[in-house]
C-alpha cells in the first residue's frame, strides 16, 4: 500500500481534533467505499488507504508517534487495509445513528392529552365551571412509577448492555438499532411490579374541573398541568389541553367580541316608531325605535357583546332591523291597505323617496337604450 502521509489522505491538517478527523474518515470511507464503486481498483485502494490512515489518527498514543516519526513509528501496528471495519464503521456510524450510550433517557415524561370541550354560547360568553371525565394512565401507587416490584429496582439490559442500542452487521457495515428488550432505555425490570405488570403507570378514568373565563371562542384552549398521561418509569406527567368549541345559537351570531342579531319589526312600528324588548345575553333591554326606520338599519347596543379574554372593555350587540311584510290580511285590513296605497300614489315620491329615486333611474336607463 502507498505510505502517503495519513493526513493527506483523510485531507486534514496536523492540528485537527479527533472528532474532525473521525468526520473526515467517514466522508473518504463512503465515498470510496467497494460497495458504492464496484470493480474499481483505485476506489478499493484510497478505502483501504483512508481505513490504515483513521486507525493511526484516532489512536492517540499510535497519532502520537506518527507525528514524531512518520510511518516508522507506527510500523507494524497497521492492520494494512484489513482492519475490522466492523468496529471502525460501528464507531463512525455511531455518530449517524446515535450509537454509543442511548441519548434516550430511562425516565420520561408522559403524553399529553387533548379534550374537546363543547360550549353553548352563553357560557363561552359568561364563563362557567364544568366537570370533565377523562380516561388516562396515572403513575402506579404501588412502585411509584418505577415498574419494579417492591424492594427491587431495573438493571442494565442484558441484550444491550445499557447502552438502549444493538449492531447488527451487515457485510462490512454496522448499523445502531433501538434495542428490542429495553426499547432503546438499557433498562430492563427483573421482577416487575404486580399491580401494573412493568409498566410504572395504571389505567383510570377521573374527573376534572375545569373553569372557563368569560369570553372564550372556538379553537381556544385551557392547560391543565400535570394532567395528562402518566411519566415513564416516574417521569413526569404530561399536560391535558381542553379545547373548546361553541355551538352555534338560533338568535346571536358571534363576530370576535360582537354579538349580531336579526329583529324582525311591523311595519307600522317602523313607520310610526315605538319601543321594542330586545334579548341579550344578560337578559332583555329595551330599544327605541325611530319613525320611519328601514330594513337593514343597525342599532347598536353598546357593552352587551363579548368579554375580552386579555381584558378590556366588552364588545357590542348589533341589531339588524327587518321590516316585515304582514301576511294573512282580514278582509278589513285589505281594505285599510287599499286606502293607503291610493293616498300613497298621491304622495309617492315624498314618503317613498328611495322608491322613486329607483324607478327614476329604471326609466333612464330604458330610454337610453332607444337613443
Amino acid at each position: 500500500m502507498s505510505k502517503r502521509d495519513y493526513y493527506e489522505i483523510l485531507n486534514v491538517s496536523r492540528d485537527t481534533s479527533a472528532a474532525d478527523i473521525k468526520k473526515a474518515y467517514r466522508r473518504t470511507a463512503m465515498k470510496h467505499h467497494p460497495d458504492r464503486n464496484p470493480d474499481n481498483d483505485e476506489a478499493e485502494e484510497k478505502f483501504k488507504e483512508a481505513n490504515e490512515a483513521f486507525e493511526v489518527l484516532s489512536d492517540k498514543q499510535k497519532r502520537a508517534r506518527y507525528d514524531q516519526f512518520g510511518h516508522a513509528g507506527v510500523e507494524g501496528q497497521t492492520s494494512a487495509g484489513t482492519a475490522d471495519f466492523s468496529d471502525i464503521f460501528g464507531d463512525v456510524f455511531g455518530d449517524i445513528f446515535g450509537g454509543g450510550r442511548s441519548n434516550r433517557s430511562h425516565v420520561r415524561k408522559g403524553a399529553d392529552l387533548r379534550y374537546n370541550l363543547e360550549l353553548s354560547l352563553e357560557e363561552a360568553v359568561q364563563g362557567t365551571s364544568v366537570k370533565i371525565r377523562i380516561p388516562t394512565t396515572v403513575s402506579c401507587a404501588s412502585c411509584n412509577g418505577s415498574g419494579a416490584r417492591e424492594g427491587t429496582k431495573a438493571v442494565e439490559c442484558s441484550t444491550c448492555g445499557g447502552h438502549g442500542q444493538v449492531r447488527m452487521q451487515q457485510g462490512f457495515f454496522s448499523v445502531q438499532q433501538t434495542c428490542p428488550r429495553c426499547q432503546g432505555s438499557g433498562k430492563q425490570i427483573k421482577h416487575p411490579c404486580r399491580a401494573c405488570h412493568g409498566r410504572g403507570a395504571t389505567d383510570e378514568t377521573k374527573t376534572l374541573s375545569v373553569k372557563v373565563p368569560a369570553g372564550v371562542d372556538t379553537g381556544d384552549r385551557i392547560r391543565l398541568t400535570g394532567e395528562g398521561q402518566a411519566g415513564v418509569h416516574g417521569g413526569p406527567s404530561g399536560d391535558l389541553y381542553v379545547e373548546m368549541a361553541v355551538r352555534r345559537h338560533h338568535i346571536f351570531q358571534r363576530d370576535g367580541r360582537d354579538l349580531h342579531c336579526e329583529m324582525p319589526i311591523s311595519f307600522v312600528d317602523a313607520a310610526l316608531g315605538g319601543e321594542l324588548e330586545v334579548p341579550t345575553l344578560d337578559g332583555r333591554v329595551k330599544l327605541k325605535i325611530p319613525a320611519e326606520t328601514q330594513t337593514g338599519k343597525l342599532f347598536r347596543l353598546r357593552n352587551k357583546g363579548v368579554a375580552s379574554l386579555r381584558g378590556g372593555s366588552s364588545g357590542d350587540l348589533l341589531c339588524r332591523v327587518i321590516v316585515e311584510t304582514p301576511v294573512h290580511l282580514t278582509k278589513r285590513q285589505k281594505e285599510i291597505m287599499g286606502e293607503f296605497q291610493k293616498i300613497q300614489e298621491v304622495e309617492g315620491k315624498r314618503q317613498s323617496p328611495r322608491k322613486s329615486s329607483w324607478f327614476d333611474g329604471v326609466k333612464k336607463f330604458v330610454d337610453g337604450l332607444h337613443v
